[in-house]
């Protein structure tokens, strides 16, 4: 869809208000169910740390419902109310290991620049043009690579970004994002410290750390995979659309529902970049409700293929993976 032929604001409109209950219940049943989860996995290492890991598995799934809670705080799309979302956002933070405030202005940034070539950088997985890839020094190449390997981005680096990255507030953040990270970092010190104090910290760490490879790496796939899929819309500055960006830009993410439930509908990315004032559980109901909105989606066999894609061709208007660096460097020299 290349332009915009629907009043597409007034439809979002009537879904963009959370109704109190249903956001009660969904805390009421993410949060809990979370910590009982945990708690078992503890038990289970007197039984055996095959059953831990067993559960671990759905306590990474409520941690990236938890995170879904977290994000929809921080559009304010959750309560009514800014001081409930912000209460809520802050202590969900410190449970997902994320400041409330810091995060919830590089967001911000990544909803008004998504899928603006000029603007990247900020909230999103950093994505090169091939021709900035082939201008880069070695050096930024390889760290470019290394950065972009899925046996990295979805594991290892995944996590080091909440458990690590996250320790620090971005360059130009205010008093306000600063004052987030430190008492996110002492909220975590105190808890983990505490936690440690009464399991020891071989304890801590064999059911943690599992949670957080799991949960991290689910979260930062599902935010690449709904910007880096086939076909997806880059543009410069001048050219780029809001409107476009969430619907082209955007991917409708088709999981099967029991995934869907535990990913809060964030599939419906589409929906959620033209709205981000719509909560999460409103979001199928637009969808279904508004044909405008249906767009071909990405089914999770489609979305296997973006582990491939690594930098954004201008000349193609396409993403590409590193094969097309051969090909580029080809075409230059029978051109020149």
């Amino acid at each position: 869809m290349s332009t915009e032929q629907f009043k597409w604001q007034s439809i979002v409109a009537k879904y963009a208000y959370p109704e109190t209950w249903r956001s009660l219940w969904q805390v009421f049943n993410s949060v809990i169910p979370f910590f009982v989860l945990w708690y078992l996995a503890y038990l289970s290492l007197q039984v055996g740390y095959w059953l831990t890991l067993l559960l671990t598995i759905p306590a990474a799934g409520f941690m990236v419902r938890m995170f879904i809670i977290f994000h929809d705080c921080c559009h304010g799309s959750f309560f009514e109310s800014k001081l409930a979302n912000d209460r809520m956002g802050l202590l969900l933070g410190a449970a997902v290991w994320t400041p409330y405030y810091n995060w919830k202005h590089s967001h911000a940034i990544h909803h008004a620049t998504a899928g603006d070539l000029d603007r990247r950088g900020i909230g999103d997985v950093y994505t090169m043009t091939v021709e900035e890839y082939l201008a880069s020094p070695w050096y930024k190449k390889i760290g470019y690579r290394i950065m972009r390997s899925p046996m990295i981005l979805f594991t290892i680096g995944a996590t080091l970004v909440f458990v690590v990255g996250h320790r620090f507030w971005d360059k130009d953040a205010g008093k306000r994002e600063k004052n987030s990270v430190i008492w996110t970092n002492l909220t975590l010190l105190g808890f983990v410290g505490w936690s440690i104090h009464l399991i020891g910290w071989q304890a801590y760490v064999m059911v943690e750390l599992p949670i957080l490879l799991m949960a991290c790496g689910a979260g930062v796939w599902l935010f690449y995979v709904q910007h880096n899929f086939e076909p997806t819309y880059w543009e410069r500055h001048q050219s780029w659309s809001f409107f476009n960006a969430g619907m082209d830009g955007s991917s409708f993410y088709k999981l099967p529902k029991v995934l869907q439930w535990f990913t809060g509908n964030i599939g419906f990315h589409h929906i959620h970049h033209l709205s981000p004032k719509i909560p999460n559980y409103k979001l199928e109901q637009c969808h279904k409700e508004n044909p405008e909105f249906q767009i071909e989606p990405l089914t999770f066999r489609d979305s296997l293929k973006s582990l491939y894609f690594r930098l954004w061709d201008e000349k193609e208007k396409m993403l590409v993976g590193w094969n097309a660096i051969k090909k580029y460097k080809m075409q230059s020299q029978k051109t020149s």
